[in-house]
């Protein structure tokens, strides 16, 4: 079966692969450079193992807004293709949401792209509600 997990601090490096395929226009040295700032500033990730391999991941960011409360964002949200399809999603988000209750969040949110139908779909089938846009500008 699966095995859902906290990826230790020192073994972050091991999301790496995944997270190129999910955003291959970002080049290796950004993602390290990247990655290392987050877990500076709070970053927390969960992966889902089929006996020793990374087959998924989420990040976790842990916030407190006047408008929600403390919550969880789920943050890169990938599941190797082959994986995609046979509930583990599901199992991944079930783990986020227990173990974010357990640190005392009340509620999640998160960002998916406009063009992601299909993560769309997968979100609200997790309970999630469409209630706002997400603006982006760059420096």
């Amino acid at each position: 079966m699966y095995t859902i997990k906290l990826i230790p601090k020192e073994e972050i490096k091991s999301i790496i692969p995944l997270l190129q395929k999910l955003n291959p226009k970002i080049t290796l040295a950004v993602l390290q450079n990247r990655l290392q700032e987050m877990l500076v500033n709070g970053y927390e990730c969960v992966g889902i193992y089929d006996k020793e391999m990374l087959m998924g991941i989420s990040g976790m960011w842990f916030l407190t807004k006047y408008y929600i409360g403390k919550h969880v964002e789920p943050d890169n949200v990938y599941i190797l293709p082959e994986y995609q399809g046979k509930g583990i999603g599901k199992l991944l988000m079930d783990w986020i949401f227990e173990y974010a209750q357990s640190k005392g969040c009340v509620a999640s949110e998160l960002n998916c792209y406009i063009g992601n139908k299909e993560g769309q779909r997968f979100w609200e089938n997790q309970g999630y509600k469409l209630i706002a846009y997400h603006f982006q500008k760059e420096l």
